[in-house]
């Protein structure tokens, strides 16, 4: 397998222009960024719930 190239890439586009149609790929690329931003949501949630009990915790010790 060697790197992939821009022809590779311009042939690519092409097959997803073909298979979903010029009026398919907004609405791919819209679900497809909601997602994403929900993904980078649940992960900020994940590192402030940590942050705070780390945060719980040395107040804890504090004590």
């Amino acid at each position: 397998m060697g790197r992939i190239g821009m022809p590779e890439i311009i042939f690519i586009a092409v097959l997803i222009l073909l298979f979903f149609g010029g009026k398919k790929i907004p609405e791919l690329m819209k679900g497809l960024g909601k997602g994403v931003k929900s993904f980078k949501d649940g992960m900020n949630g994940i590192e402030e719930d940590i942050n705070k009990e780390s945060t719980e915790e040395t107040k804890k010790e504090e004590k």
